[in-house]
């Protein structure tokens, strides 16, 4: 537990609290936001189309191969 010395301590603690509060709520705007974006269905589309890629360059390597 911290001691202080003047009240100037205790506001300069509590204004830097309430900035730190600020900030945190600002951040998990952002995340929102930035998790409604990731679960748009045209990213859904374009991580499919990449592992469609990935597949079948899988799977023409495979046939050279054999």
């Amino acid at each position: 537990m911290k001691n202080y010395e003047s009240f100037t301590d205790i506001e300069s603690d509590l204004k830097r609290l309430n900035l730190e509060r600020k900030i945190a709520l600002e951040e998990m705007k952002l995340l929102k936001t930035e998790f409604k974006e990731d679960l748009k269905p045209s990213n859904w589309v374009s991580t499919l189309l990449n592992l469609a890629g990935k597949y079948g360059l899988y799977m023409i390597m495979k046939r050279f191969l054999k």
